[in-house]
């Protein structure tokens, strides 16, 4: 494992941790850039306990409004963020500098060009998941992580604002929500929401031979509740959001 910065010290998979962001999840709506600003520093020190973000080179893919490209570049990483919608980047202000509007299907970047390529909760809202992950894999260089967390279909938030409805099938679900609130939601399944699963993530990255997988692991759950992840079908349920942490193999690596 490379060298972590100071960051991953101050990670901590605790209860209380995982109270906090729940309780800051609640007023997501009223207040999102306190959420979203409290997620992105809690998620750079967890990727900071993998590698050292001081000087490296990272691709955000899915950047939205930027808030985790802030993060990375305030512990010192040099972000480029890319995202296909214009209107998400400038939901929150300005984009980051640097933002490029791009496809994660098809990134726009070197083989082996970056030393972390990472996503937040984005795998779920593409029509390939996998050629958006193998993407990712190709644009980090030997020795390099990737960081990729996604809501798995089956968790109680996997039909995001349809949830929990979602469990009696997704298109059920919108019709609800749309007969409910006089709109259609935002991520529609089989459109901008698509079923992923955290056993599917486990055997995606378990068949490549080009990644090692460092950790799968429950991002919102405490320390003792990582072992979800090893059981099948409870997994889907329990796990909520799934973090794959992955090192780009190369020549001796």
């Amino acid at each position: 494992m490379a060298s972590a910065s100071p960051a991953s010290q101050r990670h901590r998979a605790t209860l209380a941790r995982s109270v906090r962001l729940l309780t800051a999840f609640r007023h997501e709506q009223r207040d999102p850039e306190s959420f979203y600003a409290l997620m992105a520093r809690d998620t750079v020190a967890q990727l900071s306990m993998y590698t050292d973000l001081d000087g490296a080179t990272v691709i955000d893919v899915g950047t939205g409004s930027g808030f985790f490209a802030r993060a990375l570049t305030a512990a010192g990483a040099r972000c480029v963020g890319i995202d296909h919608d214009v209107a998400e980047m400038t939901a929150h202000g300005t984009p980051s500098a640097g933002s490029l509007v791009a496809s994660a299907l098809a990134l726009p970047f070197r083989t082996g060009s970056a030393d972390v390529c990472f996503s937040s909760n984005v795998l779920e809202h593409v029509p390939g998941p996998w050629r958006m992950a193998a993407e990712m894999v190709r644009v980090t260089r030997p020795g390099g992580t990737v960081f990729l967390s996604f809501t798995n279909w089956l968790s109680p938030w996997g039909g995001h604002e349809t949830s929990p409805w979602h469990y009696l099938g997704g298109d059920r679900a919108a019709r609800r929500y749309e007969r409910r609130t006089g709109r259609p939601p935002k991520n529609r399944f089989g459109h901008s929401l698509h079923a992923v699963s955290v056993s599917a993530a486990l055997a995606w990255a378990r068949a490549r031979e080009d990644v090692r997988v460092l950790d799968a692991v429950p991002r919102y759950h405490p320390r003792w509740a990582e072992g979800v992840v090893r059981v099948p079908v409870l997994r889907e349920v329990a796990t909520w959001n799934l973090v794959l942490v992955l090192r780009k193999r190369g020549a001796g690596i």
